[in-house]
This record gives C-alpha cells, structure tokens and sequence, in this order.
C-alpha cells in the first residue's frame, strides 16, 4: 500500500481545488450565456408584442374603411 503522506494529501488537495476552480469557470461562462440568451428572448418577445400591436392596428384601419365603404352586412364595434 502506498504510505499517506502530507506531500501526497496536498497533491491531491491541490488536484481537487484545480478542478474545482476549473468548474466555476465554467459555471460562470454558462451564467453569461444564460444572460445573453435571456436578452435575447426578451427582445424576441418584445418584437413579437409590437408585431401584434401593428397587426391590431391595421385590423382596425380595415374595419373603419370597411364601414365607410359599406362593405359588411353587420357594424363592426
């Protein structure tokens, strides 16, 4: 069996905080992705929301021509 030293302890300690280190590292990489995509998705969502805002407004621009022209049966609220 191979003798416990102090020498070997550190080696070994000194191994585990590498990797340790090595792992919050990316972690954080991972978090500064997760933001950027986050950013991404909120402006996403925003582009979609004044998509549906202009479309709205267009629907409405129809229906007053629409009632001008008399061209539905029913009146449109």
């Amino acid at each position: 069996m191979v003798e416990v030293t102090n020498e070997l302890i550190y080696e070994v300690l000194r191994a585990i905080q590498t990797r340790l280190s090595n792992l919050e590292q990316g972690q954080n990489e991972i978090r500064e992705e997760l933001r950027a995509m986050r950013g991404h998705m909120n402006a996403m969502q925003t582009d979609i929301a004044n998509l549906y805002n202009s479309v709205n407004a267009l629907g409405h621009r129809v229906e007053r021509i629409e009632r001008r022209l008399e061209l539905t049966d029913t009146p449109v609220s």
